[in-house]
């Protein structure tokens, strides 16, 4: 696996699979401030997708002078927020316990809450700013069909539960799960008692549930709604405009820099924008412009589909939670997206299969190229939810079957070493600025991180911001861990 991670980051290929959340596309898909771009900046943030466009908001709600310009290599949110699965869910438990023993009780503590405060301030802050992008808070459940798993998550959650406040115990709180048994779950969420993928040759058995707070949006209407806010505060936003390299501008021996007070020049469209701040916001794809994260955030290719269930289907329209399948390799992760007029009724938006893979997944590390798909896992999702729901349940007869997939799609996440984001200032690169590696859990991460590291660049104090894990802020210690070994929230 280690070897996948000194693959050289290439940047976006300009022709990706057609995004299922881009129909329509937004109105600002191909906008441009101006025909060329500034000689200047006080901050440049390379990317558009929810990492980048949050910084951007929280610099210019905090009112700062200057100037804020973003770059983005494609259209706007053409990466990895516009080709998520729509999920807003943390499953915390499944990491708990090996945070609290490896980090310490209080900074686990302190990422479970991030998460679950990360998940409200998502849907709050589309409410509070009428961004039309079907946020819908609910919960989610994770159908489990591995018994270790099953149990090492009864255990997990105990933990949790001893370790939150009696408050934060109630129902949508952090530390409200509600634990269901193999026939109770395949009663309450109209699953088969056994995993009926034809593709699937190992038994895998249901052995429970977790249910739990989460909730479900178009990722991309939500960020292209915030990017629209931050354009009429000011922000000068350049799409289709790759950023091809990132120099320091000379310093004397004292660190002078020629009385302009510009640290960094960017390249990009055969133009130069000089700047005091870089933040990279590129996620999978930063190594290309930063060589000191490669192996360290690894790109990984994730596979999606929207499909439609059969029209003799059990469950409602819609199903009321959201879903993961857990199972002893891996996971798939669903969630349900109601189509008012359509004759669909609801498409099933169903991502992951990477532990379904003959190689456990590792060809897609290391990947940059979202044009294409791994057929092997096209071919096992497309039939993956009428598995874990069983063919009774999905409702489909053969003359349906070729009807069933609407929509398949790639995007590319960014893995780390340590499984954990990389927030701050790097290391060594005065004012160079990231927030990146979240290793396909951004929705859930990345409006907090962005809160974070704004704080820090407008000269804020740690202290300001205990709330933060200092497990995410970036430091030459983490720069210089261990080999990569892959996804670290793969295994149940």
């Amino acid at each position: 696996m280690d070897s996948r991670g000194h693959i050289p980051v290439q940047l976006p290929v300009p022709n990706p699979t057609p995004s299922y959340w881009h129909e329509p596309k937004a109105a600002i898909a191909n906008y441009r401030s101006a025909d060329g771009l500034p000689s200047s900046a006080d901050y440049v943030i390379i990317g558009s997708g929810i990492s980048g466009t949050m910084v951007a908001w929280n610099l210019l709600e905090k009112g700062v002078k200057g100037k804020v310009v973003m770059l983005e290599a494609r259209e706007a949110c053409g990466g990895a927020t516009g080709r998520n699965g729509g999920h807003t869910k943390a499953a915390s438990y499944r990491t708990y316990a090996d945070h609290r023993a490896h980090l310490s009780p209080e900074e686990a503590l302190k990422i479970v809450r991030l998460e679950h405060a990360n998940i409200v301030a998502t849907h709050a802050f589309a409410r509070e700013h009428g961004i039309e992008c079907e946020s819908r808070p609910c919960n989610t459940v994770d159908i489990v069909y591995d018994k270790e798993a099953f149990e090492n998550g009864k255990e997990s959650i105990e933990m949790i539960r001893g370790d939150v406040s009696e408050g934060e115990r109630k129902e949508g709180g952090v530390g409200w799960y509600q634990v269901w048994g193999k026939e109770d779950a395949i009663k309450r969420f109209w699953v088969s008692k056994e995993n009926e993928s034809r593709i699937v040759k190992e038994k895998e058995e249901l052995q429970g549930a977790f249910e739990y707070a989460a909730g479900s949006l178009s990722a991309y209407r939500f960020t292209v709604g915030i990017l629209e806010l931050c354009l009429k505060r000011g922000l000068q936003l350049w799409t289709n405009t790759a950023v091809t390299e990132v120099r320091p501008i000379f310093r004397g021996e004292n660190g002078e820099t020629g009385g302009t007070g510009f640290l960094w020049e960017i390249h990009a469209s055969l133009s130069i924008v000089r700047t005091q701040n870089v933040v990279m916001a590129t996620n999978g794809y930063t190594a290309h412009l930063l060589p000191a994260m490669q192996g360290l955030i690894v790109p990984m290719r994730g596979l999606l589909t929207a499909q439609i269930p059969g029209p003799k289907a059990k469950f409602p329209t819609p199903l009321p939670t959201t879903y993961s399948f857990i199972y002893n390799q891996g996971y798939e992760y669903m969630i349900p997206r109601l189509l008012p007029g359509s004759s669909d009724g609801q498409h099933i938006v169903i991502g992951g299969g990477l532990g379904r893979q003959n190689d456990g997944g590792v060809s897609e590390y290391g990947t940059c190229d979202d044009s294409t798909m791994n057929q092997e896992m096209s071919i096992y999702l497309k039939e993956a939810a009428r598995g874990y729901f069983g063919v009774e349940n999905w409702g489909e007869g053969k003359e349906n079957e070729k009807l069933r997939v609407k929509k398949e799609w790639t995007g590319i996440m960014g893995a780390t070493r340590d499984g954990l984001p990389l927030v701050g200032e790097i290391p060594g690169m005065k004012r160079f600025w990231i927030s990146a590696g979240f290793n396909g859990n951004g929705m859930v991460l990345c409006l907090k991180s962005a809160e974070a590291l704004s704080h820090l660049m407008v000269g804020g104090s740690r202290d300001q911001i205990e709330w933060f894990p200092s497990s995410f802020l970036i430091s030459e210690e983490r720069m210089n861990t261990e080999k990569f070994e892959g996804r670290r929230n793969m295994k149940p």
